[in-house]
């Protein structure tokens, strides 16, 4: 997807419809629909995707015409990427790991207090 994209940090909703071949309407409503799809905006309220954005979008795009998958379903597959991608930015950092061990055993003790409630 490299070939042909910008080398730039931010793209206008407009240069995104001219790459990914989609409406501004269709990445306006795709806003809503992915949480993961949350461009910022300038001072004038104009979006502004960024390269990881516009990963995301080409990603909606495939999942929704070329895997002809629901917006449920292709909802269900960007969020389970991004679990795996945190499980993996987690793993190859030891603080974050000692966090998530903390964070399992404080879940392990309150569902042992749920339980004996």
């Amino acid at each position: 997807m490299d070939a042909g994209i910008p080398d730039k940090l931010y793209f206008k909703i407009g240069e995104v419809a001219r790459l990914t071949s989609l409406r501004p309407s269709i990445l306006r409503y795709w806003e809503t629909e992915f949480s993961a799809l949350q461009p910022q905006k300038s001072r004038t309220g104009q979006r502004l995707y960024s390269r990881k954005e516009l990963d995301i979008v080409v990603d909606i795009k495939r999942l929704l015409y070329v895997e002809k998958l629901t917006i449920e379903g292709a909802r269900r597959v960007l969020s389970r990427r991004v679990t795996r991608a945190g499980d993996s930015e987690a793993a190859a950092d030891p603080q974050n790991t000692d966090i998530l061990q903390v964070i399992r055993e404080v879940k392990d003790d309150l569902k042992k207090i749920r339980d004996s409630l």
